[in-house]
């Protein structure tokens, strides 16, 4: 499972990476169900696609994240940074009956245009069909009635689920699904699927583990992106600014939920045993393990030394809420699409990996058969 985190992504791939090297080459993925949120999403359909050889999957991935530009994900030039915030403020002197789509700060249009570079939904379909992935699901979010709704898709035997304020949709998955899932609220503009509008899947995700566990996982591999909070030991107290602010809520959208969740499938795995113990079976609960990797490092202070390689225009309009080079925020780490960044993260994620190999070796159970 790979949570979202924009360009915090990048952690992820060194993780993957690093996984990679402790399995032979031309060995197939050592997960065969994959689930993913937001730039996690755009990790994910990325190695399904190359399902039966985990280390070309993760070369693939790697070769993107180390020549990331920024414009390569949001249209990032003055004209095109400014002439977008005009035309939406035209909007909305609109009718209201005109079909205006909301206010978004960046055009996240050449995201679209690399997802169909790099994300090629048949060869997903195929590595479904040989048995080398048993699902692929995609997590977002409806604005229209508040769920978290996961649109997946794998082997014939997975229902579609339901429960409070979440499901699961079988569907044929697009580009448009992934464009969904990474559009981070008012940042990047909603999507339309199936005449109803989608954001971030991190928004409405009350529960980041329930894809995985729908659909069959009995051990579930977290790769997560959020960075361990840092309270000031000095007890200062500071008036926050708008770009204080807006980082706290990104960093709240992406991480809180999966912290809590955690917490919750450890409490059931106690249960559980507690209650294996005393020779009794529940009907409806399984024990699931979960092992997460996740950094020990300040993603602000690391984005902050990066600061200077954002697009101009970038800089001149977040310095409009507060963000330059002398106020680090949160919202630079989700932003800062730049190869220079990116690979330092990458690195961190393999070094990570390498660390917990002992780990890693005996949840994946490496030396066996894959995890299904």
């Amino acid at each position: 499972m790979l949570t979202g985190g924009g360009a915090r992504a990048a952690y992820q791939v060194g993780v993957l990476k690093g996984i990679a090297s402790m399995v032979p080459r031309a060995h197939p993925l050592p997960f065969r169900i994959l689930s993913g949120t937001s730039a996690g999403a755009l990790n994910a359909s990325a190695i399904a696609c190359y399902a039966s050889n985990f280390h070309l999957a993760v070369k693939k991935l790697e070769q993107v994240w180390s020549n990331f530009s920024t414009d390569q994900v949001y249209r990032c030039s003055s004209g095109e940074v400014f002439g977008h915030l005009i035309s939406r403020v035209g909007r909305m002197f609109q009718s209201e009956t005109a079909q205006n789509p909301a206010a978004s700060l960046f055009d996240n249009q050449p995201l679209r245009e690399l997802i169909h570079q790099v994300v090629d939904f048949k060869k997903i379909d195929r590595q479904i069909s040989r048995g080398y992935l048993r699902a692929l699901a995609i997590t977002a979010s409806c604005y229209n009635n508040g769920h978290s709704i996961s649109f997946f898709e794998g082997v014939d035997s997975y229902p579609n689920w339901k429960r409070a304020n979440r499901e699961g949709v079988r569907t044929r998955l697009t580009a448009e699904h992934l464009m969904a899932s990474a559009a981070i609220p008012l940042i990047f503009p909603a999507i339309e699927l199936q005449h109803r509008y989608f954001g971030d899947g991190a928004i409405h995700q009350i529960s980041p583990l329930s894809p995985p566990v729908h659909l069959g996982a009995s051990k579930i591999l977290v790769i997560g992106v959020d960075q361990p909070h840092m309270e000031d030991q000095l007890h200062r107290q500071y008036v926050p600014s708008s770009a204080t602010i807006a980082g706290h809520l990104l960093d709240t959208i992406f991480a809180d939920t999966l912290n809590s969740d955690v917490e919750r499938l450890t409490r059931i795995n106690t249960t559980i045993s507690e209650l294996s113990k005393a020779g009794v079976e529940h009907p409806e609960l399984r024990r699931v393990d979960a092992l997460i990797i996740k950094p020990q490092l300040d993603f602000n202070e690391l984005a902050h030394r990066h600061f200077e390689r954002m697009p101009k225009a970038v800089r001149r309009l977040l310095g409009l809420v507060g963000v330059d080079q002398d106020t680090p925020s949160s919202i630079v780490s989700y932003l800062l699409f730049e190869k220079e960044y990116c690979k330092e993260l990458m690195a961190i994620g393999y070094a990570d990996a390498l660390k917990r190999e002992a780990d890693i070796h005996r949840f994946l159970e490496l030396g066996g058969r894959p995890v299904i």
